[in-house]
């Protein structure tokens, strides 16, 4: 058996702002040898942690036709937890259990595999386990599961199974697993999340529990005032045994005692207690850094180059402006940009540094980079080779790697954010858009009414819906290397205050080639697929992106050619007709002149 919590515990907050839980759970070996279940609960004591990973409940049911099932349960909760809480800051729950059970599937699996003795059954030696797991995040519950373990809701007093069993029943009505941990070197997992409310109670439960006790009567011991759930676990666990249960026992509950209100992590409430410091001027200085040139003031926020007088080592300073000071949704922005930049740790990414822990003000200090930006290199290389703009492009889409591993996206990439720098290697700046997943959903704010970006690069499904992947990256990737080619878009132009027309914009790609013909057509499949209008028709690895810029991708060659004339060849197509057409009319002429 495998628990860890305090009999009835209780976790308080250190203020009354936080995700409050009351647990307590129950497991037994029963009738058999050894107990093959695992349970564990694990609520963060730091803020921090709590507010970024969420609090964890697990239960693992190791296959009772096995010699390892104990081995496989234990191991999964408990590697599960330890890992988990060891993901990047920045990633969304999804990505971090879904990355960590894939991880322990193909441990298990493989770990069955090389132990197997040639004359021995698969089944009686394979590391295999159910698990089922609820992750609670701010006002969200993250559920996964595989396997035939179960999670109940009761809410209201009314109770609700929220996962299904992954069996089948034989003809002699026995229950074999179809899914589980280890069974096989390909994992699929539920996931589904649900909002949660003050009250709620999830119960965990194996099969030796819910296949010999009704589910319904779990209220009778969870659901009333003071309930200590370590004693209703136990008692649960009893009734299962009471009615002839031949497998091992537990049950966990878990109650949500006090939810905390939507807010920003503890960084964002740091910062926003900082005033916004006024337009600064050649010579001020704030906090040790002096002002030596004004880069940019514009009326989301002012740049400058300063020198940090002690170290006498410049850096850019950015201020939001000064109108933003009761804008919670662009001070969101700006804090979710300088987490960003000093989480981000690449030279593919501009820098950035923690401002002084005691200051009043509030900014950011950002690496120096030295360079153009590309737009100012675009303006120098008006018409660039092919192996200039692939170069680049490449560069570009190993910096958003930088992002996507992170689980970001940057969302506002264009030439103005892209610097080359002298060696030629480039560096993504102005993080002020980006979408950090790990926090985005832990938040219950409303989307921004206007997507972020420049709306020539912004993604269509962007627009449309407000909606960001890096796919959405990959799209602005492909419109700028467009434009390093030819100068132009692919689309037809739009404009900001036309933002609401746009949204039923027709995306009508405009063949490179017929711009410039020095460009092998085959280039031009790939960038035509890179910012195809629907994501799903674009390429879903960043890496392929990159590889058929190099070497021609032959299924988009042989596609091209499947197609009709007008749709490989739109303006060859217009010219043979009109020629026809002429052709067609000039006969006619001379018929009808033949018989007057």
């Amino acid at each position: 058996m495998t628990i860890s919590f305090s009999q009835g515990q209780v976790i308080k907050p250190e203020t009354n702002n936080q995700l409050t839980l009351k647990f307590g759970g129950y497991s037994n070996k029963g009738v058999r040898d050894e107990n093959q279940d695992a349970i564990i609960v694990k609520h963060p004591k730091t803020r921090t942690e709590q507010e970024l990973k969420g609090s964890v409940a697990c239960i693992a049911d190791g296959a009772s036709c096995s010699e390892h099932g104990q081995k496989a349960s234990h191991t999964s909760v408990m590697q599960f937890i330890d890992d988990y809480y060891a993901t990047p800051q920045s990633w969304s729950i999804q990505r971090s259990a879904q990355k960590i059970l894939t991880s322990l599937n193909s441990w298990l699996f493989n770990t069955s595999v090389s132990n197997i003795h040639p004359a021995q059954q698969v089944n009686h030696n394979a590391l295999v386990s159910t698990f089922s797991s609820v992750i609670l995040k701010s006002n969200t519950a993250h559920i996964f599961h595989v396997g035939d373990s179960r999670i109940y809701l009761l809410r209201d007093g009314e109770l609700r199974q929220l996962t299904r069993d992954h069996t089948r029943k034989t003809m002699g009505q026995k229950h074999y697993l179809t899914r589980a941990l280890g069974m096989d070197n390909q994992l699929n997992v539920d996931y589904q999340t649900l909002p949660i409310k003050k009250n709620d109670c999830f119960i965990l439960t194996s099969d030796g529990v819910h296949e010999f006790v009704s589910p319904n009567t779990f209220n009778e011991h969870i659901d009333k005032p003071g309930a200590d759930f370590e004693y209703a676990a136990q008692t649960i666990c009893n009734t299962a045994l009471s009615h002839n249960s031949s497998d091992n026992v537990s049950c966990l509950i878990v109650q949500v005692s006090h939810l905390p209100k939507p807010s920003l992590i503890e960084f964002h409430e740091k910062l926003a207690k900082r005033a916004i410091p006024p337009a600064l001027k050649l010579g001020q200085s704030i906090d040790n850094f002096m002002v030596l040139e004004v880069l940019y003031a514009g009326s989301r926020s002012h740049v400058y180059r300063v020198m940090q007088k002690e170290t006498q080592t410049e850096f850019v300073l950015k201020v939001p402006s000064v109108q933003y000071h009761d804008d919670p949704a662009q001070l969101r922005a700006f804090f979710n940009e300088q987490w960003a930049g000093i989480l981000l740790n690449n030279k593919k990414v501009m820098k950035v540094y923690p401002t002084p822990e005691h200051s009043q003000f509030l900014y950011q200090i950002c690496e120096l980079v030295e360079g153009v930006t590309l737009r100012q290199w675009m303006y120098d290389n008006p018409k660039p080779s092919l192996n200039e703009v692939r170069e680049i492009l490449e560069k570009i889409t190993q910096g958003i790697r930088v992002l996507q591993r992170a689980d970001m996206v940057h969302r506002d990439l264009k030439p103005e954010n892209i610097m080359v720098q002298r060696d030629g290697d480039i560096k993504i700046i102005d993080l002020g858009a980006v979408l950090v997943r790990g926090i985005e959903e832990g938040e219950q704010t409303d989307k921004e009414p206007t997507p972020l970006g420049a709306v020539n690069y912004i993604a269509p499904e962007t627009i449309k819906h407000n909606t960001a992947t890096t796919s959405s990256d990959l799209f602005s990737i492909a419109v700028i290397g467009y434009e390093m080619l030819t100068g132009e878009l692919p689309y037809s132009a739009m404009s900001a205050q036309s933002l609401k027309q746009s949204r039923h914009h027709q995306w009508e790609y405009q063949p490179l080639t017929q711009k410039r013909a020095d460009i092998p057509a085959w280039v031009d499949l790939v960038l035509q697929k890179a910012c195809a209008e629907s994501p799903n028709e674009r390429h879903q690895v960043l890496g392929d992106f990159v590889e058929d810029l190099y070497t021609p991708n032959q299924s988009l060659v042989k596609s091209k050619a499947k197609q009709p004339l007008i749709n490989r060849h739109p303006i060859q197509f217009w010219k043979v007709l009109a020629l026809l057409l002429g052709v067609i009319a000039i006969v006619e002429l001379v018929l009808l002149l033949g018989s007057s």
